[in-house]
C-alpha cells in the first residue's frame, strides 16, 4: 500500500508538471503568435512608408530587342538603370535624353521587370487601389509585357496572379479568409467589352456605375471567382480574354491590338476572430498602341479604330498633365478609360507605368513621343492613398460582399 501510495503521488506530480508545461507552451504560442501580427502590421506600415518615399506614381522605360529582319542600329541606348538616350538616324548629333525611375534594357527579361513591379502588387494585397499600366506604340512590346509567352516567358498579369497565390496560402495559414473575383474587360471605339463572356457575340450594353460608397462597377459584366493557385483555372481564363480581344494586322504589326484591356483583381481577406476585413484592388491595363496612320497603312474599319485609340490616349494625357499641375479640374470623364480607373488616378491609389520603346530607327520618333508622355507622367503626386481595412462584425461582412456584387453576373 505504501508502495502505491508513493506511485500515485509521483503521478500526481508528473500530471502537474505537464499541465504546467502545457500552460507555458499555450502562453508561449500565444505570444509568438502575436510577435508574427506585429510583425506583419511592421511590415505592411515599411512597405507603405517605403513606396510613398519613392512616389506613388512610378514610371518605367522598357526597350524591346530587335526582332528578326530588323535592322540592329544605335538610335536607343540605356545609360544605367534610370536613364536612356536616343538619337535621329538623320541627325545623329541632335541627343535626346530621359530619366525614369527604372529603365530595362533589351537584355533584361520578364523576372527582372516583375522583380520591380511586384511590390505594387503586395500594395493591392495589404488593401491599396493600384493601377499598373503597358504604354508605346503598335509594336513596341505592351501586350507581351502584361502576358507574356509561355510559362518560361509569363507577363506582368500571369506572375501577379501568381504572387497574389502565394500570400493567399500564407494568409490561409494564419487564419484569414482569402477571396479573389476578376473581370476582363476591353474599350473599343469608346464601348465596353466583356472579355470573359460566353457567346462570341457582342450585345449586352455596359455602363460605368458609380455606387453609394465611391466605388465604380461596370454593369452586366462577368465576374469569375478565381483560385490563383488553379494554374488550369487561371490560364482559361486568360485564354478566353486573348481570343475575344480585338486585334488587326497593319503595316506596323501584324497581331495590333485595337482597343483597351483591363484586367481587374479584386482582392479581399477576412478574419473573423478579429472582426478585419482587408480589401484591395490592381488593375492591369494593356494600352492600345499610339499610331501615325501613314505608318500603319490601315483604311476604313481599321482607320476609324486608329483615331478612337489615339482620341482616348489624348484624354489620358490630358488627365496626367492635368494632375501634375495639380489643376483642380481634372477631365477624367473625357474618355471610358480614365473614367473608369480615376479611383486609381485620383488620392485614392498607387500607379506605375512602363513605357515600352521599339529600337527601330523608323520608331524613333513615336519613342520620343513616347517617352516625353512618360516624363509628363512622372511629375505627377498623388498624395498619401487610403487603405481598404476595416473592423466589421459577420452580418456587416455579410452584406458588403453583397452590395459589391450587385449589378455584375457571377461565376463561381
Amino acid at each position: 500500500k505504501g508502495e502505491v501510495k508513493v506511485l500515485k503521488e509521483r503521478l500526481k506530480c508528473e500530471e502537474d508538471k505537464l499541465h504546467s508545461v502545457g500552460l507555458t507552451s499555450e502562453a508561449r504560442v500565444n505570444e509568438l503568435e502575436d510577435l508574427i501580427r506585429q510583425g506583419e502590421h511592421e511590415r505592411r506600415k515599411m512597405h507603405n512608408i517605403i513606396q510613398e518615399l519613392r512616389g506613388n506614381v512610378r514610371v518605367f522605360a522598357r526597350i524591346r530587342p530587335f526582332l528578326p529582319g530588323e535592322k540592329s542600329t544605335d538610335s536607343i541606348t540605356p545609360l544605367g538603370e534610370t536613364s536612356l538616350r536616343l538619337s535621329k538616324p538623320n541627325n545623329p548629333e541632335r541627343e535626346y535624353k530621359f530619366s525614369f525611375d527604372r529603365v530595362f534594357a533589351p537584355n533584361e527579361g520578364q523576372d527582372a521587370v516583375f522583380g520591380e513591379v511586384s511590390e505594387f502588387v503586395q500594395s493591392a494585397l495589404d488593401g491599396y487601389n493600384v493601377c499598373l499600366f503597358s504604354y508605346g506604340q503598335t509594336g513596341s512590346g505592351k501586350t507581351y509585357t502584361m502576358q507574356g509567352t509561355g510559362s518560361g516567358q509569363m507577363g506582368l498579369i500571369p506572375r501577379s496572379i501568381e504572387q497574389i497565390g502565394q500570400y493567399k496560402s500564407t494568409l490561409e495559414a494564419d487564419g484569414w479568409n482569402y477571396s479573389i473575383h476578376v473581370t476582363f474587360l476591353e474599350i473599343y471605339n469608346e464601348s465596353i467589352r466583356d472579355l470573359l463572356r460566353e457567346s462570341d457575340e457582342v450585345f449586352v450594353k455596359h455602363e460605368i456605375k458609380i455606387g453609394d460608397d465611391g466605388n465604380r462597377t461596370v454593369t452586366n459584366l462577368t465576374v469569375k471567382q478565381l483560385d490563383p493557385n488553379d494554374k488550369n483555372a487561371v490560364s482559361s481564363v486568360l485564354q478566353l480574354a486573348a481570343r475575344r480581344r480585338s486585334v488587326a494586322s497593319t503595316d506596323m504589326n501584324a497581331v495590333s491590338s485595337r482597343s483597351h484591356s483591363v484586367f481587374t483583381l479584386n482582392l479581399t481577406a477576412k478574419h473573423e476572430e478579429r472582426n478585419q476585413i482587408i480589401r484591395g484592388k490592381i488593375n492591369l491595363v494593356d494600352l492600345a498602341g499610339s499610331e501615325r496612320l501613314d505608318r500603319s497603312g490601315v483604311e476604313g474599319k481599321h482607320a476609324k479604330e486608329t483615331m478612337s485609340i489615339n482620341k482616348s490616349l489624348s484624354s489620358l494625357t490630358d488627365v496626367f498633365s492635368a494632375l501634375a499641375q495639380q489643376s483642380s479640374h481634372i477631365p477624367f470623364r473625357n474618355s471610358k478609360l480614365t473614367y473608369l480607373l480615376q479611383p486609381c488616378l485620383s488620392n485614392n491609389g498607387k500607379t506605375l507605368m512602363i513605357v515600352n520603346i521599339s529600337p527601330t530607327e523608323a520608331s524613333v520618333q513615336e519613342s520620343i513621343c513616347s517617352l516625353r508622355f512618360a516624363s509628363e507622367v512622372a511629375k505627377v503626386e498623388l498624395g498619401r492613398p487610403k487603405r481598404g481595412i476595416q473592423e466589421v462584425r459577420k452580418k456587416e461582412q455579410n452584406s458588403s460582399t453583397s452590395k459589391n456584387r450587385r449589378g455584375a453576373r457571377n461565376e463561381v
